[in-house]
C-alpha cells in the first residue's frame, strides 16, 4: 500500500469544490439528527411519563412503570440487533435509498403511536413500538456507510464521515432539551412524540426526492465532480457485484478488532445517554426542564469537539504526517481513554459537588467524539466494497451491549441493594463503563488496521 500522501498523487484531477456529494453528506447528517432525536425522545420523556408528581394533569402519567423503565429504554435495541446485516446486503445489492426511506417512515409511525399505546396497551405496547422502531433504525448506519463508500474519497472520508455520524450527537443534544421543554409545557409529554414523528416524515420525503445511491445515478451532478469521483472512487465492484466473503470477514483480525471496539463504545455511550437524565434527577436533584438542558450539554460539546477533531484527522492523513491507521488509533484513543479516566474520577467526587460532576460529564462525552475519526470509519478503510455489510455486522453485535447497558443498572441495584438516589450505585455504573472503554480501546490499538483487506476484491474471493 502506498505511503504517499493523498495530495501528492499528481494523476488525480483537481478537487471540484462544493458539489452534489456535499448535498448527500448533508442529507445523511440531517437524517442522523432526526433518527437520533427519535431514539432519544423516550429516554427523556420517560422521566415525565413515570413521574407521580408531574404538574401537568392534562395527560396521564404512569408511575407504576418505574421499575420497567430500563426495560422500555432497552427495547429499542431488541429490534436494532436483527436487521443491520440485512440492511448492509440490501444497500450493497440494490442501494439504500428507498429501503432507508421506508424504514424511517415506519419508525415515524411508531413514534407517533406512543401516546396512544401508553394509554391503550400499557408499557408492553410501548415496548413493542420501541422494538419495531429499533429494527427500522437498524437500516441507517449500513446505508450511511454504503453512501460514504460511494461518495466520499479518502481525502474527505474522516472529515465528512465524522460530520455525518456527528448528526447522532446533535440529534441527542437537541432532543434532550426539546423533549424536556415539551414535557414541561401545557402540551405535555405526548407532544414530544408528535413533534419528532412529524419532522421525521418531512425528512423522509426530502430524502426520497433528493437522495442518490451513487454519483452515476444522480442526474444533477456536474461532469467535473463526477469525473473526479470516478478517478478516486474506482474499485472492482463497479465491474461486478461480488458475493459477500463471510468466512474471510469473520476470520479477519482487523475487522474483529472493530467489532470489539464498537461493543465497548456502545456500552459506554448508551449507558451515559440512557442514564444521565435519571442520574441528574435522582442524585443531582434537577427538575425535568433543567435536567434535559444539562443532560444535553455534554452532547452539544461533543458535537463541537467532533467539528474540531475530524478535520485534523483528515489533514494529517492528507499531508502524510502519519499513516492512516496511526491517525485512526490516535483519535480512537482520545475518544476512549480520556472518557474512561474522566468516569473513574467521578467516582471520587461527592454528589453535592454538582458543578464539578457536570464538568467532568461534559469532558467524558465530549472527548468521546474522537471515535468518529477512529474505529467508526475504519470499516470503509478495510473494505470499501463491503463497508455497509461490515457496519451492519458490528452494529448488530454491539447492539447487544446497548441492550445490556441500561439493564445492567437494574442488575447492579439488585445485587448491591443501592437505589438510583445513591451515589454509590452510579460509581459502580461509571466504573464498569470506564472498564469497557479501556479494554476495547486497547484492542483497537493492538489489532486495528488501515489497509484494504484482500477479501475486498472479487478476484481474491
Amino acid at each position: 500500500m502506498s505511503t504517499n500522501p493523498i495530495g501528492n498523487n499528481v494523476s488525480n484531477p483537481a478537487n471540484p469544490g462544493l458539489g452534489i456529494r456535499h448535498l448527500q453528506y448533508t442529507l445523511l447528517f440531517t437524517g442522523a439528527v432526526v433518527v437520533y432525536g427519535m431514539r432519544t425522545v423516550l429516554m427523556v420523556a420517560i422521566v415525565a411519563m413515570t413521574d407521580q408528581h408531574q404538574p401537568n394533569t392534562t395527560y396521564p402519567t404512569y408511575p407504576e412503570w418505574i421499575d420497567d423503565k430500563n426495560v422500555i429504554i432497552s427495547a429499542f435495541s431488541w429490534g436494532h440487533v436483527w436487521f443491520q446485516i440485512l440492511a448492509g446486503q440490501v444497500a450493497k445489492n440494490h442501494g439504500p435509498k428507498y429501503f432507508l426511506a421506508a424504514a424511517i417512515a415506519a419508525s415515524s409511525m411508531c413514534i407517533l403511536l406512543v401516546p396512544w399505546a401508553s394509554a391503550q396497551l400499557g408499557y408492553k405496547g410501548v415496548i413493542a413500538l420501541r422494538a419495531i422502531e429499533g429494527a427500522c433504525h437498524g437500516v441507517l448506519f449500513p446505508s450511511v456507510h454504503y453512501m460514504l463508500s460511494k461518495w466520499a474519497p479518502k481525502s474527505e472520508r474522516a472529515q465528512w464521515g465524522s460530520f455525518v455520524y456527528a448528526g447522532q450527537v446533535l440529534g441527542n443534544c437537541l432532543a434532550m432539551p426539546v423533549t424536556g421543554l415539551l414535557c414541561a409545557s401545557k402540551f405535555g409529554w405526548p407532544s414530544a412524540f408528535y413533534f419528532y414523528g412529524s419532522i421525521s416524515l418531512v425528512w423522509t420525503a426530502l430524502w426520497t426526492i433528493v437522495g442518490s445511491n451513487t454519483p452515476a445515478s444522480d442526474g444533477r451532478i456536474s461532469a467535473e465532480e463526477k469525473a473526479w469521483l470516478e478517478v478516486l472512487m474506482v474499485d472492482k465492484e463497479q465491474i461486478e457485484r461480488p458475493p459477500t466473503p463471510w468466512k474471510s470477514i469473520f476470520t479477519s483480525a482487523p475487522f474483529l478488532a472493530v467489532v470489539v471496539t464498537h461493543c465497548g463504545q456502545n456500552w459506554g455511550f448508551w449507558t451515559l445517554l440512557s442514564e444521565i437524565p435519571s442520574f441528574m434527577k435522582s442524585v443531582m436533584h434537577y427538575k425535568i426542564a433543567s435536567n434535559s438542558l444539562l443532560s444535553a450539554l455534554p452532547y452539544f460539546v461533543m458535537w463541537i469537539m467532533n467539528l474540531v477533531l475530524s478535520p485534523i484527522a483528515d489533514y494529517i492523513i492528507y499531508k502524510g504526517y502519519v499513516p492512516l491507521i496511526t491517525s485512526r488509533k490516535i483519535f480512537n484513543s482520545i475518544g476512549f481513554f480520556i472518557p474512561a479516566l474522566a468516569l473513574i474520577s467521578i467516582t471520587f467526587i461527592q454528589s453535592d459537588n454538582r458543578a464539578l460532576i457536570e464538568t467532568i460529564l461534559v469532558i467524558t462525552v465530549a472527548f468521546n467524539a474522537g471515535h468518529y475519526s477512529g474505529f467508526n470509519i475504519n470499516h470503509i478503510d478495510l473494505s470499501p466494497t463491503f463497508a455497509g455489510t461490515l457496519m451492519g455486522i458490528t452494529n448488530s453485535i454491539s447492539a447487544v451491549f446497548t441492550i445490556m447497558a441500561p439493564l445492567a443498572v437494574d442488575g447492579v441495584k439488585h445485587i448491591s441493594g443501592y437505589t438510583e438516589v445513591d451515589k454509590e450505585l452510579w460509581n459502580i455504573i461509571f466504573g464498569i463503563s470506564a472498564g469497557f472503554y479501556l479494554m476495547s480501546g486497547c484492542v483497537f490499538i493492538a489489532f486495528g488496521s488501515g489497509d484494504v483487506q484482500s477479501w475486498n476484491y472479487p478476484v481474491d474471493l
